[in-house]
């Protein structure tokens, strides 16, 4: 899927901001993104454009990147895609190569599905028990 990402000249990192996890992640990309390639914004905040109705619903169930071509990338693939970005090309290549694309995604799946507790154990905070949505 393609959108336009005008007028912004950085890639959009959406992310969920009711998550504590999510949070702490994107704090380490805004860390790691010394070049400034990324507006990093949770979703539930994000202006339209170029937030749409069908991309905040994706962004409802995983991380998602709108790159300054147009591209949309969520989940293993955004993952990928944020790490190439910010200087672990090597890695963030790995992470989609094609016959590993689908284990990258189980784990993402893992990793989101018990991003509370996971939340908790390594940063001392986890969801909020919120309901998604904008």
């Amino acid at each position: 899927m393609a959108m336009d990402s005008s007028p912004n000249q950085k890639h959009w990192l959406f992310w969920d901001g009711r998550c504590g996890f999510c949070r702490e992640c994107a704090e380490w990309v805004r860390r790691h993104d010394r070049d400034g390639r990324f507006t990093i914004i949770p979703y539930q905040s994000a202006p339209s454009p170029p937030m749409t109705e069908a991309l905040r619903e994706d962004c409802r169930a995983a991380l998602q990147v709108l790159t300054t071509k147009g591209e949309i990338f969520g989940a293993g693939k955004a993952v990928g895609f944020v790490l190439r970005e910010v200087g672990y090309q090597r890695l963030g290549r790995i992470l989609n190569w094609r016959w590993l694309s689908p284990v990258v995604e189980w784990g993402y799946r893992r990793v989101a599905n018990n991003r509370k507790w996971l939340g908790r154990l390594l940063f001392g905070h986890g969801c909020r028990d919120e309901p998604s949505g904008s």
